[in-house]
């Protein structure tokens, strides 16, 4: 565990939204960072594929389903010319389209193909893993006990991979309420879920089928278990936590109940600085969820305004990088290599596309003000 000052993540001339100008009634000794924090890999990967569509075609570009669980995200693309739907029949046929991270049922991505237009899915590699592992193992007879949020789109993208062999629980009570299976069972999860969640309804699975399989690797993202692990260590420490998030996302959601179960008595979701309560005081914790961009936490700590400045408590340092999918990539290399021909400059010296060095919070800077 690293303690640093954490002196803002802007230079003066980035770009910011309009400061939320009230001052707080109450004085804020300090603030505690977590990290890490906001977008995880495979958000910062699904943003850039967006991105990328966006450069790449002329709009609309589809996407199926919000591309991650931000609002403020997705208002972003809206004004860039995305549009969102919640069934891939009403893409016109021909236009592009991007299937979201959270991962989507065999049928959906079929029929987006069968539409003709230029596909591109941005599920989350670890959302694939689990995928494949309901698909392996109802491939081999195991009906699969499930751990997931109901109405979740990765629970309903996962769960359509083997409907008739697969069980979506959420605690004890679902599990009791399983039948006798005559089959041997193995047990899976929703990527988001909090190690609580996930590690209380594992073990009465446990308990109640006993030859249970699981999988070597967990299923449980590691930036979401990263989040929750700083979070936890700054909770206690703090007079109220602000967790920066959507009220649908799983993952800020569990940020919420743990910081609360950390002994914290004031625990807030705000979606951006303008939700920041001004009867705070004291000593201020602040995290964001993996769908959550990083000027949102800098607004809000503009916001709280603390006089003895902010302290970054940081746990592990993370350096995951999800690259594009792959049929993206050739597209980008083939525009590339088609507007070097047309410029007449060849490819010598051109410099190509270093995806990994772009931040994908910093890309969203060069869309549409924010409202």
């Amino acid at each position: 565990m690293a303690f640093t000052e954490a002196r803002g993540g802007y230079t003066p001339e980035t770009p910011r939204s309009a400061p939320a100008a009230t001052s707080l009634k109450t004085v804020i000794d300090r603030v505690l960072l977590a990290a890490p924090r906001g977008f995880c890999a495979g958000v910062d990967m699904a943003i850039k594929a967006l991105t990328w569509m966006i450069r790449a075609f002329d709009p609309p570009v589809y996407c199926y389903h919000e591309i991650i669980h931000n609002r403020q995200v997705v208002k972003r693309f809206e004004q860039a010319g995305v549009v969102f739907v919640d069934d891939v029949a009403e893409v016109p046929a021909g236009m592009p389209i991007m299937l979201s991270a959270h991962g989507s049922a065999p049928e959906v991505v079929q029929t987006a193909r069968d539409r003709g237009g230029y596909v591109v899915d941005a599920v989350c590699p670890l959302v694939t893993k689990v995928h494949h592992e309901v698909k392996t193992r109802a491939a081999k007879g195991y009906q699969i006990v499930y751990v997931g949020h109901e109405g979740h789109e990765e629970a309903v993208g996962t769960m359509a991979v083997a409907p008739k062999a697969i069980h979506r629980v959420d605690n004890a009570r679902g599990v009791a309420a399983l039948p006798e299976f005559k089959e041997p069972v193995a047990v899976l999860a929703q990527t988001t879920l909090s190690h609580r969640e996930w590690e209380g309804v594992l073990e009465h699975t446990k308990r109640r089928f006993p030859d249970l399989w699981q999988p070597s690797i967990s299923d449980l993202c590691f930036a979401t278990t990263n989040r929750q692990t700083a979070m936890m260590e700054i909770a206690p420490e703090c007079d109220a936590v602000l967790v920066i998030g959507s009220a649908n996302s799983s993952n800020t959601m569990s940020l919420v109940e743990l910081a609360a179960e950390a002994g914290c008595r004031r625990v807030l979701r705000i979606n951006d600085a303008s939700e920041v309560p001004d009867d705070l005081a004291g000593t201020i914790g602040v995290t964001a969820g993996a769908s959550a961009p990083e000027h949102l936490v800098w607004e809000v700590i503009d916001r709280l305004a603390p006089v003895d400045g902010t302290q970054e408590v940081t746990v592990i340092d993370e350096d995951e990088y999800f690259p594009p999918p792959r049929n993206l990539r050739d597209l980008l290399a083939a525009v590339e290599a088609a507007a070097a021909v047309t410029l007449g400059s060849g490819s010598a010296g051109r410099e190509t596309l270093n995806d990994r060095s772009i931040d994908a919070s910093d890309l969203l800077d060069h869309f549409s003000p924010r409202a």
